[in-house]
């Protein structure tokens, strides 16, 4: 079971070494896509990040919730 679950990542790894290497360490990293110099060398390469996967919540809910329990 462990195996089937790093089975994607082994491929993309082997598929793309470079690639890889650098999604790993801006991840690492914590870099942000869209800031510069990352965002201009990403649409050299013909990349553009997605809305949905920047980490932010576009539901207009920001800040902790209050909840009542009776």
């Amino acid at each position: 079971m462990f195996l089937t679950e790093l089975s994607p990542l082994a491929q993309r790894l082997l598929q793309q070494p470079i690639a890889f290497a650098g999604g790993f360490c801006s991840g690492l990293f914590k870099l942000n896509l869209n800031e510069e110099p990352l965002s201009a060398w990403l649409a050299n390469q013909g990349y553009t990040p997605d809305s949905s996967n920047d980490g932010n919540d576009n539901s207009g809910n920001s800040g902790p919730q209050s909840i009542s329990i009776e």
